[in-house]
């Protein structure tokens, strides 16, 4: 699928206008439960990695390394995991304690240290794709790196509405931060590991795991 369309003499993107509908819808059908799988981390890696991919190849019919579903570089991309972690991490333990925080997460974690490592990691892959893999490098073909860095931000941002107001008010930025290392390094592997790290520390340490 390439080209554009019109109707009443406004031309619209082929593929924009595809991704914007279904990430759009993807993210309403996670917000009124229409899940797939019971548990909400699996039915989010499936519903927001595995959909996306299928459009890519068969709807799109591209390839899914040009979604930054491969390596690109990874030198840059390690050095960014280690020290947005590593400064993350410092603040985490007193932003993940304040009450809260523990009261929100204390209910909704997984029951192990090992639940909550696991499952971090295949939602926030799932998110990670859909969001810096899927919708940001389908609008950079057309609007430019620097407006799709941006505006994929701002579904990211809206979906953490009913978290803590501290997360919530950080989630444009932090979801900006994701998208400029996706496009930096051409892949949303690197950013999914901040991702996956952030959301696994801040439940350890709300619920006191560390």
């Amino acid at each position: 699928m390439q080209g554009t369309f019109t109707i009443g003499g406004v031309t619209f993107d082929k593929r924009l206008t595809t991704a914007i509908i279904l990430t759009t819808l993807l993210a309403l059908f996670d917000y009124y439960g229409r899940d797939l799988l019971a548990n909400d981390a699996y039915n989010r890696f499936v519903v927001y990695f595995f959909v996306p991919l299928l459009v890519i190849v068969f709807v799109f019919r591209d390839k899914p390394a040009h979604y930054g579903l491969r390596i690109g570089r990874w030198r840059e991309g390690l050095l960014w995991v280690v020290a947005v972690c590593a400064v993350m991490a410092l603040i985490l333990l007193t932003l993940a304690a304040t009450p809260e925080m523990r009261a929100f997460y204390t209910s909704r974690a997984p029951d192990s240290v090992t639940g909550i490592i696991v499952e971090n990691g295949f939602e926030m892959f799932g998110w990670e794709f859909v969001w810096r893999g899927f919708l940001l490098f389908t609008m950079a073909q057309t609007l430019g790196p620097g407006a799709a860095i941006w505006l994929q931000a701002v579904p990211f941002t809206f979906m953490h509405l009913g978290k803590p107001e501290a997360e919530t008010l950080t989630t444009l930025f932090g979801g900006a931060g994701f998208g400029f290392i996706a496009w930096r390094t051409q892949s949303f592997y690197y950013g999914w590991l901040i991702h996956w790290f952030l959301g696994a520390f801040t439940m350890l340490v709300a619920t006191g795991a560390i």
